[in-house]
């Protein structure tokens, strides 16, 4: 999953987990992603993109057949800055799939839950793929 993010590449982002419906990742603490040199605390855009695509991945965790998604409305909410020096863990589950539209909710944090610096609801519009689409690995979609 992390070939179809290009901008987790960029960034480090890493996929730790994955199950129905339900994805979990890393985003290492790095220097170039500070957004207040001040206190070191990572930029909060960089959070948002990260629920994001851990929400967008969730989606395709719990489809049966491999579609894209793209986010129509993400609201996140900060709870806390993040800490300098820390990795930011994600956890991200889709718990509804309708014919058009996924549901998500995610959580990004610091070791537990209990050190929660952000939650996001978001909603995700399921993509048919065009005919003779590729999915990241190189394979042509149905």
């Amino acid at each position: 999953m992390n070939s179809a993010v290009p901008w987790g590449n960029e960034v480090g982002f890493q996929v730790t987990k994955v199950e129905r419906g339900h994805v979990w990742g890393l985003q290492p603490w790095a220097e170039n992603l500070v957004g207040d040199p001040d206190t070191g605390v990572i930029h909060g855009g960089v959070i948002t993109t990260f629920l994001d695509n851990l929400s967008g991945m969730a989606c395709t965790a719990a489809m049966t057949k491999l579609r894209f998604v793209a986010t129509i409305d993400l609201r996140i909410d900060y709870m806390r800055p993040a800490e300098k020096g820390l990795d930011i863990i994600g956890e991200a589950e889709c718990y509804r799939v309708t014919k058009s539209v996924c549901f998500t909710r995610a959580w990004a944090y610091h070791g537990t839950r209990d050190k929660l610096i952000a939650t996001s609801a978001g909603t995700f519009a399921i993509n048919k793929p065009r005919f003779g689409s590729q999915s990241p690995q190189g394979k042509t979609l149905p």
